[in-house]
């Protein structure tokens, strides 16, 4: 079998030491290989394909001593073996396939897909897309506190942008000789999908929406990169139908940005010209606008989603570098106003920004909003509900002019 790449052990807080003693991965469901005497392995867990050389003592992962009792781990029932299996993080799952053929077959079992999908997800994690000079796929893992790199070999040649993620599917552009396309993959499963051309084909501000329950999902494309906005309806993919299909045009606007956030079945895009937002309401193909003042002297903004209706705007203020500072402000729905509910602590953002000019991306899932510096591959979280703040640790290299999104990896999400 294939790997999937390296793994590059993050730095800890708390570092802790590993065995040197390394035995082979049980199999359940079949006989135990264990001696009788010998009742103690000492293991430790793989994702995809780890790296073999441990960098240092410091980076290394406490495995703990388990159990293997041959009466019991022998002779588990199918179904017992499919809970446990669905429950293992699914970046370790590709290790464990080599162990018997029924284990190699395991991702395509429908048992499997739907206790997978009941189970809770794995946590939060990133997606970085590097491509220059070769292209590179990576995810840290959160709850790991790992970083896995997935072969890129199994997406056409012309993939260049990443779009963004959505209930375990991830959204990617690019032009294949002078035809824009964009398609869609599940990197786990290794599947993927061109969607057909739209009717403007051309290179739009495109946005994956996923589906809470089911299986379907939508690409919403709105104004062109340039931000003409008034020659181009906007259309929507629906998988259910396998069609574009069109709806309202985009008011004549001045937009601050490309960046777009979804958030309450509807999408949010910031305006220049008039002040505020646009807003397009996914249920009825419709665009509104929404008369919202930015914070005063804001240099530069992101607008991010949190969990349920909460809109989030990040951004750079003051005019001085040495006045400068970060902050995050949350859109109050009834007002139509901003409300600061914190700033970036100094010492993070001089270390984030180390020129008042320097260019930072900011995207969020639920809760959650990550900042990362474009020329330092540096990365910051800030927890909207436990008010905390705290570095992505690991290779530079990986956040370093990179394209990044949140990811939730998923086993049964179809393209």
């Amino acid at each position: 079998m294939h790997g999937f790449g390296e793994t590059f052990p993050l730095l800890s807080r708390s570092p802790v030491s590993l065995s040197d003693e390394v035995g082979p991965i049980p199999r359940l469901g079949g006989p135990c290989t264990t001696s009788p005497r010998q009742k103690t392995i000492k293991t430790k867990p793989r994702g995809l394909d780890e790296e073999t050389n441990v960098l240092t003592t410091a980076n290394k992962i406490l495995i703990s001593e388990i159990q293997l009792d041959e009466s019991v781990w022998g002779h588990l029932p199918d179904d017992l073996q499919i809970e446990i299996l669905a429950r293992v993080p699914p970046f370790l799952l590709f290790r464990l396939r080599p162990v018997c053929k029924r284990w190699n077959s395991i991702l395509n079992d429908s048992g499997f897909i739907s206790t997978h999908s009941r189970v809770p997800v794995h946590g939060p994690c990133l997606l970085t897309f590097w491509r220059n000079p070769s292209s590179q796929l990576s995810i840290l893992s959160m709850p790991l506190k790992t970083w896995f790199k997935i072969p890129f070999g199994f997406l056409p040649d012309w993939v260049f942008w990443l779009v963004g993620s959505s209930g375990g599917l991830v959204c990617f552009t690019g032009f294949d000789g002078l035809t824009f396309k964009t398609l869609i993959c599940n990197p786990l499963t290794q599947t993927w999908q061109v969607l057909p051309s739209m009717h403007h084909n051309q290179q739009r501000q495109l946005i994956l929406v996923k589906s809470n329950s089911g299986t379907d999902y939508k690409v919403i494309a709105a104004s062109e990169i340039s931000g003409d906005s008034k020659t181009i309806p906007t259309e929507v993919y629906d998988s259910r139908t396998g069609t574009w299909s069109l709806h309202d045009t985009m008011p004549a606007v001045s937009l601050c940005s490309s960046k777009m956030a979804f958030c309450d079945s509807r999408l949010y895009l910031e305006t220049l010209n008039p002040i505020g937002l646009m807003v397009y309401q996914v249920d009825t193909g419709r665009w509104d606008y929404i008369p919202v003042k930015f914070p005063r002297s804001l240099l530069d903004g992101y607008l991010v989603s949190g969990a349920k209706k909460r809109l989030f705007l990040v951004g750079r203020v003051g005019i001085y570098s040495t006045l400068q500072s970060m902050r995050v402000w949350e859109l109050d729905h009834g007002k139509s106003i901003w409300t600061e509910i914190t700033r970036m602590p100094p010492r993070y953002f001089r270390s984030l920004l180390r020129l008042s000019a320097e260019r930072f991306e900011c995207f969020g899932q639920d809760n959650l909003i990550c900042f990362t510096s474009w020329n330092q591959g540096k990365g910051l979280l800030y927890d909207v509900e436990k008010k905390s703040w705290s570095w992505i640790m690991g290779p530079a290299v990986q956040l370093c002019n990179s394209q990044v999104c949140f990811y939730e990896p998923r086993f049964d999400t179809l393209v």
